[in-house]
């Protein structure tokens, strides 16, 4: 176990901080009571043995299933044996209708090509280039909140908009055709209508039956269409007249495989840029809006990220990354605690063995990182918020494969930098603005899984100038 200490000065009589979540089950879920409740929200179906034993087997409704969270096995599993690893069926019904061949659901030869294309463009040179533009979206932010100074905003709407600020910024300079706030709609419809788990999906129906969240999908996706179709054929006239920035989506449409010299297809660019937006944008927003919420019910952490923020700020009013390590602390232990991904799902393409258990060819196995990160045999105060673990000497004792926000291995989330620069800027300049708090008779705020983690009732908070 992690040997971590507590924080004194930050603990009241109730101890450090700690979300409300769905508990653990102490008794297994018939089969449709289970089939209700992984629809309802998947992460009220883990039962109390996954956070106490490193693997878990079992007959369930969809099959053999193996859970794992033992580093060293998850290790084995998603690096030393990833070529004997596929992402599962259901994860590919799910999340392909609305996300296409993308990257993140890609297999096989075509995801090691689109892999290999874009792995590039975002390398730490390209995203550290990107400190200035992300730290104006997260001033902006700061100074429209301000404005509303004693209003209650809408936290979730508010961080949606300053990605999308960002991506405008970063990936497609020319701006994104349409409102943005309709867009931000538009990605919360796709999530929320594909999110759901469907039994039809859980059980292997054919793709042509019909299922109500891909129904409930079809307006969100048109307008994805349209969008990303605009987003193209702009470009592509920019590049004809040799007037198109150099931006993400340039470097997207330029990229070429290293090993072969082929660029991507249309197909492949359209399936990415809505990766990009839907599944890349959604995940930072959500991970600002729990991050947002913690320090709201932590005085002391709000405090430290107002008092860094504040010495971080050049006379211009820019931030410095590097004087920022709280702040970049506050976010990751937010996504420990609010992984983007809650799950990852691999199908064993050949019969196993980890350790004792064996793993049936075909059987599912899951590395779920909303289980590990909550593991009471990986973490001290497992369900506590606290920001210190991820400072000093205390971060390189955490195992590296016992915290996987962005996943691990060869399929590893490529914007993971991108996006935890883009969240500890922003957040430092909203502290550096406005101090947000939770009115009191907001509903409980608790996590829905939708594809991410978002709060079930929103997050409405108040904002107060600071002088």
């Amino acid at each position: 176990m992690l040997d971590l200490p507590t924080r004194p000065a930050r603990i009241t009589q109730a101890g450090p901080f700690r979300p409300k979540v769905p508990p653990p089950l102490t008794q297994p879920l018939g089969l449709f009571a289970f089939l209700k409740k992984v629809r309802e929200n998947p992460i009220a179906t883990w039962m109390d043995a996954h956070f106490e034993e490193f693997v878990v087997a079992g007959e369930t409704a969809m099959g053999r299933i193996t859970v794992v969270s033992d580093p060293a096995l998850v290790r084995y599993l998603l690096v030393e044996r990833a070529a004997h690893y596929r992402k599962d069926d259901l994860q590919k019904r799910v999340l392909a209708p609305g996300l296409g061949d993308g990257l993140l659901t890609a297999e096989g030869e075509e995801w090691r090509l689109q892999r290999r294309t874009l792995a590039p463009i975002f390398s730490a040179r390209h995203v550290s280039g990107f400190v200035a533009q992300m730290d104006a979206a997260g001033a902006r932010l700061g100074r429209r909140l301000a404005r509303r100074d004693g209003a209650t905003v809408d936290v979730a709407l508010e961080t949606t908009r300053a990605t999308l600020d960002v991506l405008e910024r970063t990936i497609f300079t020319q701006g994104l055709p349409g409102d943005p706030d309709a867009l931000g709609r538009a990605i919360t419809r796709l999530l929320e209508s594909i999110g759901p788990i469907d039994p039809l999906d859980v059980f292997g129906f054919p793709a042509f039956v019909p299922r109500l969240g891909r129904l409930r999908a079809r307006p969100a996706l048109r307008f994805f269409a349209e969008v990303v179709d605009t987003l193209l054929d702009q470009r592509k006239a920019a590049l004809a007249r040799g007037e198109a920035p150099h931006d993400l989506m340039t470097l997207l449409l330029a990229a070429q495989d290293p090993e072969t010299g082929r660029g991507l297809s249309d197909i492949e660019v359209k399936a990415n840029i809505v990766t990009f937006i839907a599944a890349g944008h959604e995940t930072t927003a959500n991970a600002l809006t729990w991050a947002l919420y913690c320090l709201s019910q932590d005085e002391a952490a709000q405090e430290r990220v107002e008092a860094e923020a504040d010495a971080a700020a050049g006379e211009d009013g820019a931030l410095r990354l590097d004087r920022l390590p709280f702040t970049k602390a506050v976010m990751e232990e937010t996504m420990r605690l609010f992984p983007p991904v809650p799950f990852l799902s691999r199908q064993a393409l050949r019969e196993d063995r980890i350790g004792r258990v064996k793993i049936p060819r075909n059987s599912t196995v899951i590395i779920a990182p909303w289980v590990m990160h909550r593991h009471r045999k990986l973490w001290d105060e497992p369900d506590a918020f606290i920001p210190e673990r991820f400072l000093g000497e205390r971060r390189e004792r955490i195992e590296r494969f016992a915290y996987l926000p962005f996943g691990a291995g060869p399929r590893v989330c490529i914007g993971q930098s991108f996006s935890v620069q883009e969240a500890t800027l922003v957040l430092a300049q909203v502290a550096r603005s406005v101090r947000l708090t939770l009115p009191a008779d907001h509903p409980p705020v608790t996590p829905l899984h939708r594809v991410t983690l978002r709060p079930k009732e929103g997050l409405r908070m108040v904002a107060q100038r600071r002088s």
